[in-house]
């Protein structure tokens, strides 16, 4: 019997249960995977606080790596035995085991171990369409990143410089100052003591960023605005301060015609050879110098301390879970 993390009702980290499920045999197109390790990410404490609501009972994550048990009727590019990994919908990889659609899985390089690939899929897939496709960062470019020493902030910082960009960096201590520093990050103001408005259009010589990747909302809105140079694009991918409320499309007008956008990865890669040229694109750049800092390991059956941990401000890169 396997076993998975359960929520029968969205609210705190105690809702999670670990609890005994019957899998079953994979569907038409889809493959059963016997999970090796399972990523943690801040969309998976949106799904269990109701913040994005989900049908109960539920499984919840979205991003794990594992082996290949069955594949189901239809599915002719994947065997039995291949090592994989995915970050889509829908939620329930917080589990052992578990039928996925064939066409929402990709094949892992030897270069690329489990556990860096349970990693760094969403996190790196994200990075991917928010720098090359969002907005395509350019050499010579100076950005701000917010939670430059967070997991998506981590594999930003060190990816951007491939490209030949500035990075300005928000952290809220020094010692993820110090982190994001030796990752990449030009640049770290420290928003816990600094006017990370003041520091940035101090860096620019006034003229400010071409753009403002923000997955902090409400805390950083207001201010990231400030940031933008005319024209700057805010990319919205995030809410762990919480929702941006009251938003006022006057504002862009008012502070230089600025653009704004809330991407998510699954329209990014809804389509089978986009999310391949994704991950392929993830892929290269790991194998090209960008590092994917695993920081925190847990159980599987202790999601609810992870949650604790991430929803605190407790870690830093990348956190797993180990079924």
């Amino acid at each position: 019997m396997t076993h998975a993390i359960v929520i029968r009702n969205q609210g705190g980290p105690e809702e999670m249960k670990w609890e005994s499920t019957d899998v079953g045999a994979p569907g038409s197109g889809q493959v059963k995977l016997k999970q090796t390790a399972i990523g943690l990410n801040y969309i998976d404490c949106y799904h269990r606080s109701g913040l994005y609501p989900l049908e109960m009972p539920s499984g919840i994550g979205m991003e794990a790596a594992g082996i290949v048990e069955a594949v189901g009727d239809g599915v002719t590019d994947l065997a039995v035995g291949d090592r994989v990994a995915y970050a889509s919908g829908p939620p329930g990889s917080y589990t052992q085991e578990r039928n996925m659609a064939a066409d929402r899985v990709v094949k892992l390089p030897n270069s690329i171990n489990d556990e860096t690939a349970a990693a760094m899929m969403l996190q790196g897939m994200t990075t991917q369409y928010l720098i090359r496709s969002t907005y395509r960062v350019k050499a010579g470019e100076t950005i701000l990143f917010h939670a430059a020493a967070g997991g998506v902030g981590l594999i930003a910082c060190q990816w951007l410089k491939q490209l030949g960009a500035t990075v300005i960096g928000t952290v809220g201590s020094d010692e993820k100052a110090e982190l994001a520093k030796a990752h990449g990050c030009d640049h770290t103001i420290i928003y816990t003591r600094e006017n990370f408005v003041y520091r940035v259009k101090e860096i620019t010589n006034g003229e400010g960023v071409p753009v403002v990747y923000d997955s902090v909302g409400a805390d950083t809105y207001p201010g990231s605005l400030d940031c933008l140079a005319p024209l700057g694009m805010m990319v919205s991918f995030g809410n762990a301060s919480g929702p941006i409320k009251d938003f006022d499309p006057g504002l862009l007008a008012a502070k230089g015609s600025l653009y704004f956008t809330r991407p998510t990865l699954m329209t990014y890669t809804a389509k089978r050879d986009d999310l391949v040229a994704s991950a392929n694109d993830l892929f290269a750049a790991v194998e090209n110098g960008v590092k994917i800092e695993i920081n925190q390991r847990y159980p599987l059956k202790d999601a609810e301390q992870a949650h604790r941990d991430l929803e605190g401000r407790k870690t830093t890169g990348s956190t797993i879970f180990l079924p």
